[in-house]
């Protein structure tokens, strides 16, 4: 099993073009099946034995430890892909897990930037040097498209254009599709991209001179990097608990809606698979039309 397991792993990075992350989530989850099976099985695990019994069985000692229902349904959301990739490749003849109920999880509103504070951040980063007009470009870019920050540090050079005012995005899946930015997100990709090199060391390859967006050590920029630049202006604006490069993305949607924005244009523009999705952005403006209303109207 630990060698379907693996190979499942490599389909995830090469053909779903996922992230390090999400697949770091997956090989826990299945390694801590890997364990309960060999101990279910008594050591030989019988793939075409596993049912949805035994995967109830298993989801259900994480229940009795407390975890929480978001988590359980992480895992059973990782168990089915597995089985149906199992189940593609002819591993197996059916899906054990296909049936088995996701937990059902309150849905938790995704916190935003005012527009005030989106703009006091844009003002922020020192435009004087290299590493300022970087990170203004980041900001920029991340609050005009919405964009993922996988999306972002896999940005080439020949991804954007600049006619168009256009970025070319390989998102979730590997499905590429086209994202607008605006004005202002143009004018600071362009007085960063126009001293870019300064940021060249011995350590700049072939790959990093094709990258848009570059480290302090001249690398493409990478996740970690994307997340302290973010945060650190976040910090400097919002008190919210959390600062990372995704609530600029629930920013983005957020300000779009409020300012009567298409629901399935946006949809479009996140790269959603489904309008549920981003549909949890309504919430958010409704919650904004009736602070309106109470502070608006003379019978509230």
């Amino acid at each position: 099993m630990k060698n379907y397991i693996q190979k499942f792993l490599e389909y995830l990075e090469k053909e779903r073009k996922y992230s390090n992350h999400t697949i770091k989530s997956y090989e826990d989850d299945l390694n801590q099946l890997y364990v309960f099976l060999s101990k279910h099985f008594s050591g030989v695990i019988d793939l075409n034995k596993i049912d949805n019994v035994t995967i109830r069985l298993f989801l259900g000692e994480f229940v009795e430890s407390g975890l929480t229902k978001k988590s359980i349904a992480r895992k059973l959301s990782s168990l089915k892909s597995f089985f149906r990739y199992l189940t593609k490749e002819k591993i197996l003849v059916s899906n054990p897990a296909l049936n088995i109920a996701t937990p059902k999880v309150p849905k938790k509103l995704p916190t935003f930037l005012d527009e005030n504070s989106i703009d006091k951040m844009m003002d922020l980063p020192d435009q004087s040097t290299i590493f300022g007009l970087r990170d203004k470009a980041i900001l920029e870019l991340l609050y005009s498209t919405g964009i993922r920050l996988q999306e972002l540090i896999s940005l080439n050079l020949n991804h954007i254009n600049w006619k168009n005012s256009t970025i070319k995005v390989l998102g979730k899946g590997n499905k590429v599709r086209i994202v607008p930015f605006g004005s202002k997100a143009k004018e600071a990709m362009e007085r960063y991209v126009s001293r870019r090199e300064e940021l060249y060391s011995k350590l700049t390859g072939s790959d990093a001179k094709n990258a848009f967006f570059l480290s302090n050590k001249g690398l493409r920029l990478y996740p970690k990097g994307v997340y302290n630049i973010v945060s650190y202006y976040i910090e400097k604006v919002s008190d919210i608990e959390r600062k990372s490069p995704h609530i600029i993305r629930h920013t983005f949607a957020t300000h779009l809606l409020n300012r009567g924005a298409d629901l399935k244009a946006v949809k479009e523009l996140l790269g959603h698979e489904n309008l549920s999705t981003t549909q949890i952005y309504t919430h958010l403006t409704i919650d904004h039309l009736k602070k309106i209303y109470n502070q608006a109207h003379p019978k509230s």
